[in-house]
């Protein structure tokens, strides 16, 4: 595995993860104003094969002369099973490696294919003087192989910071009864993307990575956008794909946390901190209100605020003693 000779940031912010034709220079363009935590540049399936080669270059382009401002830069090469994998990854880092932050590879099957571009991507690092192991690997699960992989896939490299699920080609690959990308086939009463996205999860979890769903191919349902990014949010995902614009905003929002919970959480924080020192009696469990609060609500307080502050949000109560507890300190 490759080592960053100095620490990166793995977990960066990817509510909403938006995708950009790498051959189109006018959407290129635009996306550097659009308010999406990470801007992915595709020479994949928003390339026609004709357009890949110039895409490329396009690309580098963009990103080296681009203001790409808090956001993560990400380019999705071709999968390994084609011949313009290892072209698009040579032509893009040698000629933007220091403006990128990731390379997403898409219909990752096993370990040994993160493990290739890895090995490629130190190859070019070493070469050109760039920082070894800084960029990172986001890695697509497509298909039913990818899936039953997914743990090995997700410990191949240290540079895999991402499991994205591709609902449309993983519809395809199951043979599922649906033409509709990320909408419940017909005929069937529970949710058939469940032991995906958690299998998923769970890969991502074990492994301290980030999990990302998939897009949503009816732009212009909104309420059909959101009602399958609440669902991934619900189970603990990170973010989403947005296809167009007018999605940016609802993924934003729906994966971050709600004010409220925000404040509660930096409240739950700022109580446990105050219980178990000395001042507060060295006490393991306390009460914040007519709730109980302890370890495990510590932890959970820590996700609800690390993704707040991921967001940029700033909390509106503080932490105050109660009453018994201010004239017990007098």
């Amino acid at each position: 595995m490759t080592t960053p000779s100095s620490p990166v940031n793995r977990l960066r912010p990817r509510r909403s993860c938006l995708a950009v034709p790498g051959s189109n220079p006018r959407f290129l363009e635009k996306a550097q104003g659009l308010a999406a935590d990470q801007v992915f540049l595709d020479l994949e399936d928003a390339c026609a094969p004709l357009a890949k080669p110039e895409a490329r270059h396009t690309i580098v382009k963009f990103l080296n002369e681009g203001d790409w401002t808090g956001k993560t830069r990400v380019v999705r090469v071709n999968d390994w099973t084609t011949h313009w994998t290892y072209r698009d990854v040579v032509t893009v880092v040698e000629g933007a490696g220091q403006n990128l932050d990731c390379i997403m590879l898409p219909k990752v099957q096993n370990a040994e294919q993160i493990v290739a571009l890895d090995l490629l991507l130190t190859q070019i690092e070493k070469t050109m003087g760039f920082e070894v192991g800084k960029i990172g690997i986001e890695a697509q699960i497509e298909n039913a192989q990818g899936l039953v992989n997914v743990n090995a896939i997700a410990q191949a490299s240290q540079r895999v910071e991402t499991i994205i699920f591709g609902p449309a080609d993983f519809m395809a690959s199951i043979n599922m009864k649906s033409l509709v990308v990320g909408e419940q086939p017909p005929g069937y009463p529970a949710d058939a993307y469940h032991h995906i996205l958690m299998s998923i999860l769970m890969a991502a979890r074990a492994n301290n990575l980030q999990a990302i769903d998939g897009p949503y191919l009816q732009i212009r349902n909104q309420e059909g956008y959101r009602a399958v990014a609440r669902r991934a949010a619900a189970l603990g995902f990170d973010g989403k794909w947005v296809l167009h614009p007018d999605q940016v905003a609802a993924a934003n929002e729906i994966f971050s946390p709600s004010q409220e919970d925000f404040d509660h959480a930096e409240l739950i924080l700022d109580a446990y901190d105050y219980y178990t020192s000395e001042a507060g009696g060295k006490k393991g469990s306390a009460m914040l209100g007519d709730e109980m609060i302890d370890e495990a609500s510590r932890k959970m307080a820590l996700v609800i605020s690390g993704k707040g502050r991921a967001a940029g949000m700033q909390r509106t109560s503080t932490f105050e003693l109660p009453d018994s507890e201010k004239k017990a300190e007098a």
